[in-house]
């Protein structure tokens, strides 16, 4: 008896007119789709760059929020605990659920090497506050406030990630320096497209004398060696500035030295654009040299502009960190990434302390996750990805 054949093909009879309905639907969905809707269609393909974005996006609402995320001031001390090493954060404690504690530490120190030793009571776990009532604080300068995201236990200690020279919590200076270190790159890349876009607007626009003389410049500053010139202007920084004012200084000088490469990218686009006929069109409807650039060239690179700051930023935060951690760059009071760094210059923090090595975390974190965001968006404007 044979046995039965099963068919693998659908049994309906063709119909070229429904297949031509299902291909097309796909195709209007795109063809009714706004820019936007595409451009997060593509960039939702780039799954490291999404990533990257929630990331980002975390880390600058921690910054935001930071005195109420941090457990402690930038600059509270508690002498009673210096270089403690990292306190381990535990659920469980003999089989027996207490949520988030960490256990008793008592310190001592070792006469014959100097160095802090911390013995952890296993007997004695100690629970975390959270939004509890804490040390008081001034949100952004403005607002009083003293709670926090969580404390330390009653009686006891949490420093999650250990404590410094000075007995201060490592994560909430961290915390507190993200603040610093982030926005310095926002502002120097807002810097450096203005002035590139001005610039490298103009020069590619206007061309004859104004390309001359802009090209030579750009060229000029672009030859020049970045290191020994960030080191030579930021020593050049009176010691007695406000803090406040060595910032925007030391922004100003990364975005000195970073806006030739934009405006170089900037005058090529517009050289080739401005021969479009769409400009002529606006020339003889008398629209003036401003509104043609503003309105009608820099949108057509303006996806250029976008991953060409996404690249930038990490550029500006790796100076700043390595300025301030030659001491050259921003200074205490202010707490960046690169000022905690300087706590590890010497061989005993590596060897004894290598907690105190932790800044290079977040400033490597942030470093790759502005590249995968600037390669997503890369693809993601690109209008020949699909």
């Amino acid at each position: 008896m044979s046995e039965a054949v099963v068919h693998w093909v659908s049994q309906k009879p063709f119909d070229p007119e429904r297949l031509a309905g299902e291909h097309t639907s796909v195709s209007s969905a795109y063809a009714r789709a706004s820019q936007r809707r595409l451009f997060w269609w593509r960039l939702r393909r780039h799954r490291l760059a999404v990533l990257s974005l929630v990331f980002l996006v975390l880390a600058y609402l921690v910054a935001a929020a930071a005195e109420f995320v941090a457990p402690t001031g930038v600059a509270t001390r508690d002498t009673r605990h210096i270089f403690m090493p990292p306190q381990a954060l535990h659920l469980f404690h003999e089989g027996r659920f207490l949520g988030p504690f960490v256990y008793a530490r008592e310190g001592s120190l070792d006469m014959e090497t100097l160095q802090r030793r911390y013995r952890e009571d296993r007997t004695r776990p100690l629970p975390l506050r959270f939004f509890c009532r804490g040390e008081p604080y001034r949100f952004w300068s403005l607002v009083e406030g003293e709670r926090h995201l969580y404390c330390a236990p009653d009686g006891g200690t949490a420093f999650l990630l250990g404590s410094d020279r000075l007995g201060r919590d490592m994560l909430s200076r961290l915390v507190h320096g993200a603040r610093i270190s982030l926005t310095i790159g926002l502002v120097g890349v807002t810097l450096t497209m203005a002035l590139g876009l001005l610039f490298g607007g103009l020069a590619g626009y206007l061309g004859g004398w104004a390309d001359f003389w802009l090209g030579r410049a750009t060229e000029i500053l672009r030859s020049l060696p970045h290191l020994p010139i960030w080191l030579a202007l930021s020593a050049a920084l009176p010691v007695t500035l406000d803090p406040l004012l060595v910032y925007f200084l030391i922004t100003a000088i990364l975005a000195f030295l970073e806006w030739p490469g934009l405006a170089r990218a900037v005058r090529s686009k517009l050289l080739s654009l401005r021969e479009e006929d769409f400009v002529a069109a606006a020339e003889m409807m008398g629209a003036g040299p401003a509104r043609i650039i503003s309105r009608h060239l820099l949108p057509n690179f303006m996806s250029h502009i976008v991953v060409s700051a996404a690249l930038a930023i990490p550029t500006m935060i790796l100076a700043e960190t390595a300025l301030s951690f030659l001491g050259l760059g921003l200074r205490a009071p202010i707490t960046s990434w690169g000022v905690l760094l300087t706590e590890a210059q010497n061989i005993e923090a590596v060897v004894l302390y290598p907690w105190l090595l932790l800044p290079m975390a977040p400033v490597m974190a942030t470093v790759l996750a502005f590249s995968f965001l600037g390669d997503g968006l890369r693809d993601a404007l690109d209008p020949l990805s699909d």
